[in-house]
């Protein structure tokens, strides 16, 4: 037996990957760039998937550009130019550009929101902009300052108000927030809600949303990054939680174990080794199958899917309650 496929053989697979991942690179930029990775997804009204993907240009400042797919995998047709580009004249938070960006359709206002990470002089911060054809964009600019990233909105109000998840840096360290506003403007109430543990967990000391919470029958289910300093650098992992639906501040089942991490040439290696990080996912029309979109390496885009139910399942046999509850409150 192989040590490969002895690794393997002793976790349950989630994550299904694509067969022919990479899907897309540098090499099929329109433009001369460095490297693409880190997507937001969403489908469109016509049922075509769209991505904004994270470009890195060669000066090393990063704009998003829209890919768009008549199946989600392949045959994507990418703009010709940057789609959304910083502009640190009118918005001086983007002065080093504008990064990783989640994607949440928004049914009340018929409009997506592009939540994004605005790279300014003191640090990295949360931006946010409202689009209905990813051609035109208003922009809200700065909604969490510097340190803060790692962003998505919840689809619907909860309490009459926009919740906003979210992960500062702050004196007592990178855990994941949720945020309320009841203008997309100005945001209050703000709670920790999932804590990075501490010691040799694989999420020990920095963890971070990774795409927008998934609404499933049971709640809010999320996938979140865990990263892990070795001797080698950081090591970027998955792991599951979930976050009652009517008051997501409510972590109900959180697993222990990662259930996605670095293992294929393309995750292992790149301009950043050993990430796997999405930031976008489509639901198939059977409701049940994820079609997940990931940064492999900070340096190409890659595929693959999951069963919300499975993952569920999962979480009831492997996880357990947050025990922890009594997070500030700012």
């Amino acid at each position: 037996m192989s040590s490969t496929y002895h690794k393997r053989a002793q976790h349950e697979t989630l994550i299904h990957r694509y067969e022919k991942n990479p899907i897309l690179t540098a090499q099929d930029w329109p433009y001369a760039i460095n490297t693409v990775f880190n997507a937001a997804a969403t489908l469109l009204h016509d049922g075509t998937t769209l991505i904004l993907c994270r470009v890195e240009d060669r000066r090393g400042i990063s704009h998003l550009c829209a890919a768009r797919s008549r199946n989600g995998i392949d045959g994507w047709e990418i703009d010709h130019e940057p789609t959304f580009f910083s502009d640190p004249e009118n918005w001086p938070e983007e002065i080093w550009g504008i990064e990783d960006p989640r994607i949440t359709y928004l049914p009340e206002l018929d409009t997506y929101a592009v939540v994004y990470t605005s790279y300014s002089r003191g640090g990295p911060g949360v931006s946010l902009a409202l689009t209905k054809d990813f051609k035109t964009f208003e922009r809200y600019g700065s909604i969490m300052p510097p340190e803060d990233k790692d962003a998505a909105l919840l689809p619907h109000r909860i309490g009459g108000c926009w919740a906003l998840f979210h992960r500062p840096v702050t004196s007592i360290g990178a855990h994941i927030w949720i945020s309320y506003s009841p203008d997309l403007r100005h945001w209050g109430s703000h709670k920790m809600i999932l804590e990075a543990r501490r010691g040799a967990w694989w999420d020990a000391n920095k963890i971070g949303l990774s795409p927008p919470p998934v609404l499933t029958p049971e709640g809010w289910l999320v996938m979140y990054h865990g990263v892990r300093q070795t001797a080698s650098g950081s090591l970027y992992r998955l792991g599951l939680a979930l976050f009652d639906e009517h008051t997501p501040e409510q972590c109900l089942l959180r697993g222990n174990e990662w259930f996605f991490g670095p293992e294929e040439d393309y995750e292992l290696s790149g301009d950043v080794g050993s990430v796997v990080f999405p930031c976008g996912y489509t639901i198939a029309p059977d409701g049940d199958t994820l079609r997940l979109y990931y940064g492999a390496a900070d340096t190409c885009i890659a595929f693959a899917t999951a069963s919300i139910r499975e993952m569920l399942a999962w979480l009831h046999a492997y996880g357990h309650p947050l025990e922890k509850t009594d997070y500030p409150v700012l």
